[in-house]
């Protein structure tokens, strides 16, 4: 999973990157509000986190701007503001939430995992699929209740495929979530982490389309 920070208190971002980064995600970080619109508009993420008061372009601009290009990931928006009018500015722009300055970490990162969760369709924060199970609090995964002991490419590439069962994932939108914006990216090396990957869960739930890319689905539904 790829997220978006976007806060020009130095200090502020790198703390919320780095406890995404330690929670298992992909994070790619802007200072200012024209910086941030354009990494939105040019890269796919599963959640942003807007701050409201940014120096080129401010958080509601963003948001709007990115929503009248028709790009809809999640965003979670910070503010210090303290008027009610402000975060009800920033929801009718478009943002999905807000979180309000001073905040716990713990709490921007519960928030931002319900809001990936619902994107996809999932209304838990464990994710299912056959003797599977995700945990998304806790960035673990097990299989019939074993821990599975994944590298950390391997848990993002497991955690994409479960958040998105049963839908076809191309190689490439698999390496453009699984890497942030610098990474030397190489759609190849997808099949290596699936291969390892099916070997360590041990069950066929992983298929391969052919021509599009790779399904994960519950064995009942695969048999369909």
């Amino acid at each position: 999973m790829r997220i978006l920070v976007i806060e020009d208190d130095v200090n502020l971002n790198r703390q919320l990157s780095d406890a995404l980064k330690e929670a298992g995600y992909v994070v790619d970080q802007a200072f200012d509000g024209e910086e941030g619109h354009y990494l939105g508009e040019t890269e796919p993420y599963d959640a942003v986190i807007l701050d409201i008061g940014l120096p080129m372009m401010d958080g509601i601009s963003v948001v709007e701007k990115w929503r009248t290009e028709g790009k809809g990931m999640p965003v979670l928006m910070l503010t210090a503001r303290d008027r009610w009018s402000d975060k009800v500015a920033g929801i009718d722009a478009g943002a999905d939430d807000y979180v309000a300055k001073p905040f716990h970490v713990e709490e921007v990162l519960a928030r931002v995992r319900a809001l990936i969760r619902r994107a996809a369709g999932h209304s838990s924060s464990e994710i299912v699929c056959g003797p599977v199970r995700l945990d998304t609090k806790a960035s673990k995964a097990t299989v019939d209740g074993v821990p599975l002991k994944l590298t950390s490419h391997e848990f993002r590439l497991l955690s994409y495929l479960m958040h998105h069962m049963g839908q076809v994932v191309s190689r490439t939108e698999l390496v453009e979530h699984m890497y942030d914006q610098d990474f030397d990216r190489d759609s190849n090396t997808i099949e290596v982490f699936v291969g390892r990957l099916r070997k360590k869960l041990g069950v066929d739930l992983i298929e391969t389309v052919r021509g599009l890319g790779y399904r994960m689905q519950a064995p009942s539904e695969a048999a369909k």
